[in-house]
């Protein structure tokens, strides 16, 4: 099917073309044009954007469940709701986080990722996120402590053989024993590394790095604090140009002045929008459930019994809004954080992440305030707002 999406303002990975028209084939961006530059014949559907906003999809590289589902539940009846949430928020894909648990139920939870079959209606799973077990007790947050263990290189290659090319992304403490080993294994299998839940020093996060970690995981969350005379993993991570910083920007986790510090330091680039969302996400206050651990939601803030934030409530939508909203950032540099950039942390960056010719039509439909209009997926509009 060919379709043209005219009078919209294109965000591109460089500035706004305004007033502007895009022409889908195949499920492919074909051309990006100037105003009435498109010739609609023999157009399958034209479309009208009413000079709204259009861009990339949202990529969320970091969320655990939504709609009372978690990525643990291990069921498709899960993935598809989640999809269902995402798709509505701006997210056009999204790997879905496993959490620390029995080895048995991480590798069921990597099974029933990757035997699951994208639907054409809804967000795109494109593989796991693994957060954990090789994590610091001390920085272990929500994470339930009982499984928490030391990196092993042999059961990291259990996990990944169990996910048929579908792991995407690891997160570990890089000072852990037998981390560096796991570090190397699994960028040989060119699967991304981040670095989380870790009481790491700054030199053991410097070696991590050099091994081959490329992410901090919900930066500041779950990590040494930073010192003048120790930085730690924060200073490492804020410091070094190959590190990508994971912000769960719902204006709890973070203060907005570590948030504007972390983009000063890292720059637009280098920013990943993520929610860290959990299965109370899109419901109302109440209790829930996480890793098998009891979690109050008051005023949207999710908690353990003891007071450790787990996970948000957040959406990459409202985690966009807040970047232009409260931190004055530019539009098209807040969509960039939510989805180019995930998309190279995870290297799918050839298909996915930006409005540009030869990339998959993922595409949103906005107006100034971060409203979705419409989502596409593959070519195919999947939801509209009328």
């Amino acid at each position: 099917m060919s379709i043209i999406i005219k009078n919209v303002n294109i965000i591109t990975p460089f500035d706004i073309l305004y007033d502007g028209e895009i022409l889908l084939k195949e499920g492919k961006i074909k051309k990006i044009s100037e105003k009435h530059s498109l010739d609609e014949y023999n157009i399958d559907n034209v479309i009208d954007g009413k000079g709204l906003f259009l861009a990339p999809g949202f990529i969320d590289i970091h969320n655990h469940g939504n709609s009372g589902y978690d990525v643990m539940d291990s069921t498709e009846k899960a993935l598809d709701e989640m999809a269902k949430f995402h798709i509505k928020n701006g997210v056009t894909s999204f790997l879905g986080t496993v959490i620390t648990s029995s080895y048995e139920n991480m590798i069921k939870a990597c099974k029933n990722i990757a035997q699951y079959n994208n639907k054409n209606d809804r967000a795109q799973l494109l593989g796991i996120h693994l957060e954990g077990p090789f994590f610091s007790i001390e920085k272990k947050g929500a994470q339930p402590a009982i499984y928490i263990k030391d990196p092993d290189v042999e059961d990291m290659k259990k996990i990944v053989e169990t996910s048929q090319g579908k792991m995407k992304m690891v997160s570990i403490a890089p000072e852990k024993e037998g981390a560096l080993d796991t570090i190397s294994y699994l960028v040989s299998e060119g699967i991304t590394v981040a670095m989380a839940h870790s009481n790491g020093t700054f030199d053991e996060t410097k070696s991590g790095i050099n091994h081959g970690a490329t992410v901090a995981t919900h930066l500041y969350n779950g990590m040494r604090s930073f010192s003048h005379r120790e930085p730690g993993i924060v200073g490492a991570a804020l410091t070094d140009d190959r590190v990508y910083c994971e912000i769960i920007y719902d204006r709890i986790h973070l203060h907005d002045a570590a948030v504007k510090m972390a983009l000063k330091i890292k720059g637009i680039d280098k920013i990943l929008l993520v929610s860290d969302a959990m299965r109370a996400a899109g419901l109302e206050d109440g209790d829930y459930e996480l890793g098998g651990q009891k979690v109050i939601v008051k005023k949207g803030a999710a908690r353990l019994e003891n007071g450790s934030l787990a996970g948000s409530t957040l959406n990459l939508k409202k985690a966009v809004y807040n970047m232009v909203y409260k931190l004055n950032v530019p539009i098209h540099h807040a969509i960039r954080m939510a989805s180019l950039n995930p998309a190279k942390a995870i290297g799918v960056d050839k298909n996915k992440g930006s409005i540009e010719i030869g990339k998959d039509a993922d595409l949103l439909l906005l107006d100034k305030d971060i409203n979705i209009k419409a989502s596409v997926v593959g070519g195919n509009i999947i939801w509209l707002k009328r």
